[in-house]
């Protein structure tokens, strides 16, 4: 059966793909390519030798779905307290999309991020002790990924507004030539604690521009909260409401 999404709002919009609640599990969103900005217009953007790589290679829910494939065959369910899970790819009216877990709050309303959680209330002691936590465990536990960013981790909140947890739901995985997890133990853990300096570095470079007006960027920003309106959608109550239809990216 192939998905309807055109009709919605995304809930999200990152630089490559959109980000749609999934209209039959609100526990689960949708990634699909943004339809404004193909594979080729991504290869011809890259530079010399990155634009000679096969389309294929610029697809980005192919490359989670390998990732994500992987991580659970590594560290098992562990990683899924601070990464987002993966459910596979799904057929929508606007071409395949990646199918995964969708953070909400306890009150049902998706996650903010935590770039945007920051803006607005800065470092509290709820965030500063989830901060802590999420990279104690990347570094522990070694997680390859890109650059740690602030609109690619979610700050899930409880039914008193406290923190429970920080997911980290895009930038995954390594770009290096040798795969990751072939690095001695040693290298493994010190790219993941570089990776968590440099988070550090970002959180204070952006709690330092929180005396301006305007929201810095749209990354991190969602564009609804993914309530159903006059519905409750939080967890103890998913099975007996209906989907909304909007949608966030990451």
């Amino acid at each position: 059966m192939t998905l309807r999404l055109s009709n919605q709002k995304p809930f999200a919009q990152g630089g490559n793909r959109l980000c749609f609640v999934h209209p039959e599990h609100p526990d689960r969103c949708i990634k699909v390519r943004r339809p404004d900005f193909s594979l080729a217009d991504r290869r011809r953007k890259k530079g010399f030798p990155k634009n000679l790589k096969p389309l294929s290679s610029f697809d980005d829910n192919r490359e989670e779905f390998r990732i994500m494939s992987r991580f659970e065959q590594y560290y098992g369910d562990r990683i899924f307290h601070h990464v987002s899970r993966c459910y596979g790819f799904t057929d929508t009216d606007l071409g395949a999309g990646l199918v995964s877990e969708l953070i909400r709050d306890a009150n049902g309303a998706i996650s903010e991020t935590l770039k945007k959680y920051l803006w607005d209330h800065g470092l509290t002691d709820d965030c500063q002790a989830a901060i802590t936590t999420l990279c104690e465990f990347w570094q522990r536990e070694a997680v390859p990924s890109r650059d740690l960013l602030l609109h690619n981790i979610v700050v899930q909140k409880g039914p008193d507004g406290q923190i429970l947890r920080l997911v980290v739901i895009d930038g995954l995985g390594s770009a290096g030539l040798i795969p990751f997890h072939w690095l001695p133990g040693a290298v493994q853990h010190h790219k993941a604690g570089r990776k968590v300096t440099n988070l550090h570095k970002r959180i204070q470079d952006l709690l330092n521009q929180r005396g301006q007006s305007e929201f810095p960027g749209y990354h991190g920003l969602l564009l609804h909260d993914g309530r159903a309106q006059g519905k409750d959608l939080s967890p103890e109550n998913q099975e007996h409401t209906e989907p909304h239809g909007d949608k966030t990216s990451s």
